[in-house]
């Protein structure tokens, strides 16, 4: 995407906007996403030659942005048919679930995870994982949705702050479908200040960066802040290195 901003407030925008396009052009919206997760990666390693494990990676786009970076990217996900999604699929992939990779120790320089943590039961199981398929030294890269985001319910939002239950039921009554994401069986309630006790207390990780992914740079002071985080973030990237 040549010409798309790619830092400050204009990039917020942009990204807003293509966000809300999603549905009706999701190869846009999800290169400009990989391109930028690459950007931020790239602050603290070099992906060349590096074995990635992207966990949830569905049809392979950040997968795509490693690759012609020089890495070597494995999808781990749990639906087979996100694997096909938008007519298209990763290199290398396999079925599995994030809360029990079927790796070994230690087996990346590299492991990322966009927006699946808020879709386990067990978010902490999830999280270790991704510490133990590190190598020492190596980087985490980290995205969710928190619960009290806009956009926590996913397509049952705004409703959700009433509600997951109500949420839902609400979605099949007005479209008499069942939301992709239900309250309770394929999503969960999730919330910063919790994850970020788990890195607190995670001696074997330092967390390197934290700060909303939508929102710009200098914004990020709103991480510090409870109770205002759970609602403004939007949605959490975290970069962690693992000891």
């Amino acid at each position: 995407m040549d010409g798309a901003p790619t830092s400050g407030l204009g990039r917020s925008v942009y990204l807003f906007g293509l966000f809300r396009k999603e549905a009706a052009d999701p190869d846009t919206f999800y290169h400009y996403l990989a391109a930028d997760t690459v950007r931020l990666v790239r602050r603290y390693m070099d992906p060349s030659g590096c074995v990635v494990i992207d966990i949830g990676g569905g049809p392979g786009y950040t997968a795509e942005a490693l690759k012609a970076a020089g890495a070597s990217c494995h999808v781990v996900e749990y639906s087979a048919a996100e694997l096909e999604l938008h007519d298209r699929s990763p290199d290398s992939a396999a079925q599995g679930d994030g809360q029990a990779l079927p790796m070994r120790d230690g087996a990346a320089q590299l492991v990322h995870s966009s927006n699946v943590l808020e879709h386990v039961p067990d978010w902490q199981a999830m999280l270790s994982e991704m510490v133990r398929v590190l190598e020492p030294g190596g980087i985490g890269y980290l995205t969710f949705t928190n619960w009290y985001s806009p956009w926590g319910g996913h397509e049952t939002s705004p409703w959700h702050y009433l509600g997951g239950r109500r949420a839902v039921e609400r979605f099949k009554r007005k479209t008499g479908e069942d939301p992709k994401n239900e309250y309770g069986v394929s999503l969960f309630r999730l919330h910063i200040s919790e994850v970020l006790r788990w890195f607190e207390h995670r001696g074997d990780v330092e967390v390197l960066w934290i700060g909303p992914r939508y929102l710009p740079e200098w914004m990020r002071w709103i991480v510090r802040v409870p109770v205002v985080r759970e609602i403004v973030t939007w949605n959490l990237a975290v970069v962690f290195r693992r000891r």
